[in-house]
């Protein structure tokens, strides 16, 4: 993450039923919103929500410290926050909508 992620520039921090806090930063939130998913822009409570409250969480099967929350948002389409989680902390990687649940380890629910 950036160096703004350890001086205090926390846009949202929630917890996961996992047990550990995911956090991101005004300029990381920033440039998921205009460069990599600008879909998103706006949707930052959608996405504490799905890190929150997930229907499904899996463990991304090339990094196990990366974890995909999934919350329903339509019939047949999904957000996904993928955090990973670093020393007991997480951190948002990225955020979208999809309408497919990626293949993983199923973490939760158990």
């Amino acid at each position: 993450m950036t160096d703004d992620y350890a001086t205090g520039d926390t846009f949202f921090a929630v917890w996961t039923p996992l047990g550990f806090r995911v956090r991101v930063t005004h300029s990381y939130w920033e440039l998921i919103t205009t460069i990599k998913h600008p879909i998103m822009a706006g949707r930052e409570l959608d996405v504490q929500t799905a890190l929150q409250y997930p229907e499904q969480v899996r463990q991304s099967r090339s990094d196990p410290a990366v974890y995909l929350f999934y919350r329903p948002e339509r019939p047949g389409r999904w957000i996904c926050a993928v955090a990973k989680r670093l020393n007991g902390e997480g951190f948002l990687i990225t955020t979208y909508p999809t309408d497919a649940i990626k293949e993983g380890v199923p973490i939760w629910p158990r």
